[in-house]
């Protein structure tokens, strides 16, 4: 699923887990995953809870904590440093084609977006950097940050913690689904509840999301 290029840099990634100092590099990886890191922490953070199940839901606090604040890192590329480091950032990791999309779903489900990105398989820096670019109020970014970051890596924690090592079959197969599922159920609730009242019938803002928006910038 990796690959091939990024091969060497994820088993490099994973070997952290039996390191001494395993949580610090969690914290780390988490940090620059939310920002720049091609990498997704959840192996490593899987492999030390497989490793340390009573310490699953300390890990998943780790996790959780050290990448909301890495998604401020990303936010602030996005509203400081967009042109001479958000944009070569987002062409180097091959996210920068997706931003037009992301910038339109964005400005239409605004914390939601955020929320989906943190706890799904879409890419959390891509969403951290357009939040930046766009000047998203900081306060209800970090909130959705926390939520969506805390559904995954929580998950993680609370299943190891519960199940032990049995449940890693489990979550190596399933663990994007179900959380994807679980906080598109959430999210599409609370849609559902804000648009109580109708604003009537309208077109989808992101059918064919224009690119100059961002085009320009690089």
């Amino acid at each position: 699923m990796v690959m091939k290029p990024l091969r060497g840099l994820y088993e490099w990634t994973l070997e952290k887990a039996a390191h001494p100092a395993a949580q610090w590099w969690l914290a780390f990886f988490c940090f620059i995953e939310a920002s720049f890191f091609p990498i997704p922490p959840h192996p490593l953070l899987g492999l030390m809870c497989l490793a340390e199940p009573k310490k699953a839901l300390r890990f998943g606090i780790i996790a959780t904590l050290s990448s909301v604040v890495g998604g401020l890192f990303g936010y602030f590329i996005g509203w400081a440093l967009f042109d001479t480091v958000g944009v070569p950032l987002l062409k180097a990791i091959g996210l920068y084609d997706a931003l037009p999309a992301a910038q339109c779903t964005f400005d239409e489900y605004g914390v939601a977006a955020v929320i989906i990105a943190g706890a799904t398989p879409v890419p959390f820096k891509l969403l951290t950097i357009t939040a930046g670019f766009l000047g998203m109020a900081l306060v209800p970014f970090i909130l959705a940050s926390l939520a969506g970051r805390g559904a995954i890596f929580f998950t993680v924690g609370l299943l190891f913690r519960i199940f032990g090592a049995p449940i890693k079959a489990f979550i190596d197969k399933y663990l994007g689904w179900v959380t994807t599922v679980f906080v598109v159920l959430v999210v599409g609730g609370i849609l559902a509840i804000t648009q109580l009242g109708g604003r009537g019938e309208k077109e989808d803002p992101c059918a064919g999301a224009p690119t100059e928006s961002v085009t320009d910038a690089g």
